[in-house]
């Protein structure tokens, strides 16, 4: 992903008295030595009182680097696709692998470490009123599914955090179903018409990224990872002719034209870009 830039944000997200320690680029790799630095040290309220969705506050006891078998929960990192060990200090805390980022602690993160989500990608090419692929130089127009968070980080894949123990092709079909299908306020009977439906469209997705995120949460101790994967509806006769509906995290939710004027939220755009070269679709 590049130098990440998100994860050193000046203010926290939603905590506005929060202000990171300021990194210069040329600080952000901990080989280079930084003795001024002191990164503030945050950790949100609603991390601190312990939701069960949260580690200890202590990281001594948890085991890094491995699947944690006893919480089952996935503390291993991810680089090019593959397990990647990060480093953890003299105190016991995980070190951020991509760098400094002006702030310890857990910030808004549950988890010490990595904590993983997935993004699902889900396109179809866009068409005119008489079914024809539309065109711009030379090369077909891809749409994807774009949600608004409400959070205020602007437009976004619909993904979301995998559950312990979840398998992350699940988390994707979930969290695609929660946030731009609305499944949470459908019936049990309408939902499990949904799943049908989407179960062969989801089971061949293409993986077009692993690893880590920059994202504006992280901080030097906390970090978020992600497996980002594309399913394409070629033809736009399974999903994409579902009637979208915003729901769960999500305040909007849109067939969204793809082009390089997209601005999404953290490194989205980087999936995006990378699904685009896979289809040879237009940019």
């Amino acid at each position: 992903m590049g130098l990440h830039m998100n994860a050193r944000c000046e203010v926290y997200p939603r905590a506005p008295d929060v202000k990171r320690f300021p990194v210069p680029d040329d600080k952000v790799d901990w080989a280079v030595k930084f003795p001024e630095y002191k990164p503030t040290d945050f950790t949100s309220k609603s991390v601190s009182s312990q939701p069960v969705w949260a580690d200890n506050p202590d990281p001594c006891e948890i085991k890094f680097n491995c699947v944690d078998e006893s919480l089952k929960v996935d503390r291993r990192c991810f680089k090019n696709g593959q397990p990647h060990s990060y480093a953890i200090d003299e105190k016991g805390y995980p070190i951020n692998p991509s760098g400094r980022t002006g702030l310890k602690g857990r910030g808004s993160l549950g988890r010490w470490g990595p904590n993983h989500a997935a993004d699902p990608i889900v396109t179809r090419w866009k068409r005119d009123s008489k079914g024809n692929v539309v065109q711009k130089d030379g090369k077909n127009v891809l749409q994807f599914v774009a949600v608004k968070r409400t959070d205020g980080g602007g437009w976004a894949l619909p993904g979301g955090m995998v559950n312990p123990g979840e398998n992350k092709t699940a988390t994707l079909i979930r969290e695609f179903g929660e946030e731009a299908l609305n499944s949470l306020e459908k019936s049990e009977k309408q939902i499990e018409e949904m799943k049908k439906s989407m179960a062969d469209f989801f089971k061949d997705g293409e993986t077009v990224y692993k690893g880590y995120v920059d994202d504006p949460r992280n901080t030097d101790n906390s970090w978020m990872e992600t497996k980002a994967m594309n399913f394409h509806d070629s033809n736009g006769e399974c999903v994409g002719k579902f009637s979208l509906h915003a729901g769960d995290d999500a305040a909007e939710v849109q067939w969204m034209d793809i082009d390089h004027s997209l601005k999404l939220y953290a490194s989205h755009i980087d999936f995006i870009k990378a699904t685009v070269g896979r289809l040879n679709a237009h940019w």
